[in-house]
């Protein structure tokens, strides 16, 4: 990974927390690619890094904060992982001045959706509750650059794939990546779905 290629602020980040010292496999494969606009699909198994990857490719793609909408939504399995996430965009993006916002289930839909609008850069939650905040009109899309999905071997077998479908169907210009542990049939469905030139890639560490 060529830190002097990346924003500046998301490198001082990454000398902050060690990562530069010894990054991982799917770091050096990744980051460059999301750098240059590529659609993933990412097979790596548990532990290999793959929450830090998205943190550092949505970091390096959006940069700074800007306008109201939402430009980033990122969808994991459950609450726990998605202020897991969250946490780790603070820690890495802390010379940023990106905002970020975690909604879940079981929170109040008018609370989030009123701080939704009051203006955030990187929206982070699970399907299902994305899913009931597009239907309420609860999700400016109009500035969407990237769709994320991290855990996507759990979240596309639990029937919550229309909502990816949903969002990439909004704009051709979404840079759509799918991590996941490992593969599953569901994912040729994906492929053949949404029509990007996708680069698949396999981690084994």
């Amino acid at each position: 990974m060529k830190l002097k290629k990346l924003y500046p602020e998301l490198v001082s980040g990454i000398i902050d927390q060690a990562f530069d010292k010894e990054p991982k496999e799917i770091q050096t494969t990744c980051i460059p690619k999301i750098k240059s606009g590529a659609d993933l699909l990412v097979f790596a198994p548990e532990g290999s890094g793959k929450s830090t990857t998205i943190v550092m490719g949505v970091i390096q793609q959006l940069k700074e904060a800007l306008e109201e909408a939402p430009r980033a939504i990122v969808m994991v399995e459950n609450k726990e992982k998605a202020f897991e996430l969250e946490e780790q965009f603070k820690i890495l993006g802390k010379h940023t001045n990106l905002r970020t916002f975690t909604v879940f289930d079981q929170g109040s839909l008018l609370y989030q959706k009123d701080t939704i609008y009051e203006g955030l850069d990187i929206l982070i939650g699970t399907p299902k509750r994305i899913n009931e905040l597009l239907s309420n009109t609860g999700i400016p899309c109009t500035n969407l650059k990237l769709l994320v999905v991290d855990d996507a071997e759990t979240i596309f077998p639990n029937r919550h794939h229309p909502v990816v479908y949903r969002i990439s169907d909004g704009s051709i210009k979404i840079q759509c990546l799918l991590f996941a542990n490992k593969r599953h049939e569901k994912f040729d469905d994906l492929l053949e779905r949404i029509e990007k030139k996708w680069e698949i890639i396999v981690s084994i560490r």
